[in-house]
C-alpha cells in the first residue's frame, strides 16, 4: 500500500512540490458520463489509472452508481493522524461521500470497487477504520 513516507521520498513536501508533478486531467470525452468530471487537477501517474478505472465503470454498467466526484488534490493531513494524506500529493480520490462516511460501514457494490481495484487502486473500505470513499494508488 501506498505511504506518506514513500510519496515524501518521491516527490518531496506537498507544500513545496514540484508543480511538473501535477496536471489538470483532460478526461477524455466519451467518459465524461455522469459524475465523473471533466478535468481533475491530480498527479500525473493518476491519469492511466483514473482513465481505466473510469473505463471499466462505463464498460460494466457501474457508472450508474456513481452518485458524486468528491474530489482528488486537498493538501491536508489524514484524519487523526499527523501525516499528510495522498490526496496532499494528487494520488487519491473521493466519491459518493455522502453515502460512505469515514468509519462507518461502506456503501458501494463490490463491482464498482473492483472498476477502481483492477485498475491500480487500493480502497479505503478495507481499512481497519473503513473510509468507502476513499481510493488510493497502491504503488507509485
Amino acid at each position: 500500500m501506498l505511504t506518506a513516507q514513500r510519496c515524501l521520498a518521491v516527490f518531496g513536501d506537498p507544500l513545496k512540490m514540484e508543480t511538473h508533478f501535477m496536471t489538470v486531467f483532460d478526461v477524455p470525452a466519451d467518459l465524461e458520463i455522469g459524475f465523473i468530471p471533466k478535468k481533475i487537477y491530480c498527479n500525473k501517474q493518476m491519469v492511466g489509472p483514473l482513465t481505466q478505472a473510469f473505463r471499466n465503470l462505463v464498460r460494466t454498467g457501474e457508472i450508474k452508481y456513481l452518485k458524486s466526484w468528491d474530489g482528488c488534490f486537498n493538501i491536508r493531513k489524514k484524519r487523526g493522524s499527523s501525516s499528510p494524506s495522498l490526496h496532499s500529493w494528487g494520488l487519491a480520490i473521493d466519491i459518493n461521500a455522502a453515502w460512505n462516511g469515514f468509519g462507518k460501514p461502506p456503501n458501494l457494490r463490490p463491482q464498482f470497487v473492483k472498476c477502481f481495484t483492477n485498475a491500480g487502486f487500493d480502497w479505503g473500505g478495507d481499512w481497519t477504520k473503513p473510509d468507502g470513499m476513499h481510493f488510493q494508488l497502491k504503488d507509485i
